[in-house]
């Protein structure tokens, strides 16, 4: 039976109705409807499709229709995998990569140090080596090298005797250190999906689905989507040349693990082909996931089904955190090791990381939200003397969180400072930080619309604050951006069970371009409620209906939403979170997770 569903009249897309009235909640925000589909629209594809009338309606409010839904709910690559050679230079790209692999040159992969870039490492490096062509692996120190190519590491690797270098992640601003490559005749591909600017670094071949000039349609790839269609390509290449007469082909598919891993972790939309990535790649963790993975899986306690959230909230940190806290290479070897014994002690290494990533994190944003206290207007922008740079980024996220603002977070050490930005949605903070960059403010700056880092001296902060802050608060009257949460229905408590959050799973993988459904609760109130972890608050809810939920606010008894909860006191509350149905200790549980409440 159809789990019961409200059915509020048809609100248009553009309509500014406050759900539930609550025009201003207590993280601040408006509620507003997706958008309601026709009752009678949501019954019609519902039984066409045999599928939930609920879940109907939540497909129609995010525009699938009907015929969308069967590839939507089931993504394959086959529908969705772009042909290689429609990206820009991707045939240059994979001519040289193939010519190197005949001639048995010496190849390098120069990476940045977060989790795309290891992914994405991981997927060439692991190309290369099944085609016995091993990839000499460089990943910058972030602290005393920063992010992307260097001159000097650049002509080392020529020294060596690389005669090319696939940077990935990376390489689209280097512009002087990839003339000094030139100079030297080392060929150079680019493999990266960061905003570039005007006029493109001097090499071999740039495959970015994000150039100026690229037609593709495939901007929203990570590097390492970008990464494997280099590989396709190249593969390809190599067959039409019959080099595979006496050889076996690399099995492409079993790269996507790391694909999958990559490409959720790296704030990219969760649509198109990155959603088949997703989902396809969970496949292969599901059934034969690479050793290091494995091992990584093991390590963080992580039983049964591995899904999304995994990916993005326990295993994503880990690999990230050599490149944050430790050693910038430690999450390229573990995705590559074929040692168990390595693979083992590396994910050892990376969860001890990730607790000292932790600590450090808890310190920083402890000062940086006072900081932001402080910081009005349309952004928050905070700096520390204290900060590691390695965890700015995360304290950037956290700050948008909580104050719904684009977030920017320097690390200061001397007169220098590395800082890294968060936004929200309708705001480009790449371009913004592009654009300091061109008006000589800032070192070096780029990135993508949701995240970007950065450099500056410190006597140009108070100046690129105001840059900042002018230049967002534009962009945010412009695209109407203020803080808001969009949700799918409302329903009652009796109406919240195990059925419809099983049919809601059905959407997954969610992210940018395909948010986790978000449902309001009316007149909610907490029968109790204590505090758990590092701030969480759990409690219970009842309603009118008879409904009861168990509910869990994360990093909220600070803030006013965990303060209201643990009041309780009988007094109703409208709550909005998300549904989930999760197994604990080898049981069944629904649980909302809220994101949101207000006073009726």
């Amino acid at each position: 039976m159809d789990a019961p569903i409200s059915t509020p009249p048809t609100i248009r897309h553009d309509d500014s109705r406050p759900v539930l009235g609550v025009a201003r909640s207590l993280a601040g925000k408006l509620w507003l409807m997706r958008a309601t589909p026709d009752n009678a629209e949501s019954v019609a594809m519902a039984r066409e499709l045999g599928l939930p009338q609920a879940l109907a309606r939540v497909l129609l409010a995010r525009g699938i229709e009907t015929a969308q839904v069967p590839a939507f709910l089931d993504p394959t690559l086959k529908a969705f995998l772009p042909d290689p050679s429609l990206l820009a230079d991707m045939d240059r790209a994979a001519d040289r990569l193939a010519r190197a692999i005949r001639d048995q040159e010496k190849i390098a992969i120069f990476a940045d140090y977060d989790v795309d870039g290891a992914t994405a490492t991981a997927v060439l490096a692991r190309f290369l080596a099944a085609l016995d062509s091993p990839a000499r692996i460089y990943v910058p120190d972030r602290l005393s090298e920063g992010y992307g190519p260097n001159a000097a590491a650049l002509l080392r690797l020529h020294a060596e005797g690389i005669r090319l270098v696939v940077t990935v992640d990376c390489g689209i601003a280097a512009h002087d250190a990839l003339a000094a490559a030139a100079e030297a005749g080392l060929d150079v591909v680019v493999v990266d999906h960061h905003l570039p600017e005007d006029a493109l670094p001097r090499a071999h071949a740039i495959v970015n689905p994000n150039r100026r000039d690229e037609t593709s349609g495939q901007g929203q790839l990570a590097a390492v989507g970008v990464a494997f269609l280099l590989a396709i390509a190249t593969n390809r290449t190599l067959r039409r040349a019959g080099w595979f007469g006496a050889r076996s082909e690399p099995d492409l598919r079993a790269l996507l693990d790391v694909v999958a891993l990559g490409t959720v972790c790296d704030m990219v939309p969760l649509t198109g082909v990155n959603r088949a990535l997703v989902v396809q790649g969970l496949k292969i963790i599901a059934a034969k996931p690479s050793l290091g993975l494995s091992a990584l899986i093991e390590v963080a306690g992580i039983t049964g089904e591995i899904e999304p959230h995994h990916l993005g909230f326990q295993l994503g940190p880990r690999v990230n955190a050599g490149g944050r806290v430790g050693e910038s290479n430690l999450g390229a070897r573990l995705l590559l090791t074929t040692d168990p014994g390595e693979a083992r002690a590396l994910a050892l290494r990376l969860d001890e990381l990730n607790g000292e990533r932790r600590r450090l994190e808890q310190d920083a944003l402890a000062e940086a939200a006072v900081a932001a206290t402080r910081s009005p207007g349309p952004i928050v922008l905070v700096a520390g003397e204290t900060w590691h740079a390695g965890v700015v980024g995360i304290v950037a996220s956290r700050l948008v969180e909580r104050f719904q603002r684009p977030a920017f977070v320097i690390a200061f050490e001397g007169d220098w400072g590395r800082g890294s930005a968060r936004s929200v949605e309708g705001i480009d903070v790449g371009g913004a930080l592009q654009a300091a960059r061109a008006a000589g403010l800032l070192r070096s700056g780029g990135g993508h619309r949701m995240a970007g880092g950065f450099t500056l001296e410190r006597a140009r902060l108070d100046a690129l604050r105001a840059f900042l802050a002018g230049r967002i608060s534009a962009e945010a009257e412009r695209n109407a951006v203020g803080p808001t949460l969009r949700l799918d229905g409302a329903l009652s408590g009796r109406g919240a069970d195990a059925a419809l959050a099983a049919s809601l799973k059905r959407l997954e993988p969610f992210g940018i371009g395909n948010p986790e459904p978000r449902f309001a609760f009316a007149a909610q109130r907490v029968v109790k409620a204590d505090t758990v972890g590092s701030g969480h608050v759990r409690c219970v809810l009842a309603d009118d209906d008879a409904g009861r939920l168990t509910a869990i606010a994360f990093r909220a008894a600070d803030q006013p939403l965990g303060q209201a909860l643990l009041a309780g006191g009988g007094r109703p509350l409208h709550v909005a979170g998300r549904l989930r149905s999760e197994v604990w200790q080898g049981r069944e549980r629904l649980q909302l997770f809220i994101d949101d409440a207000a006073w009726p």
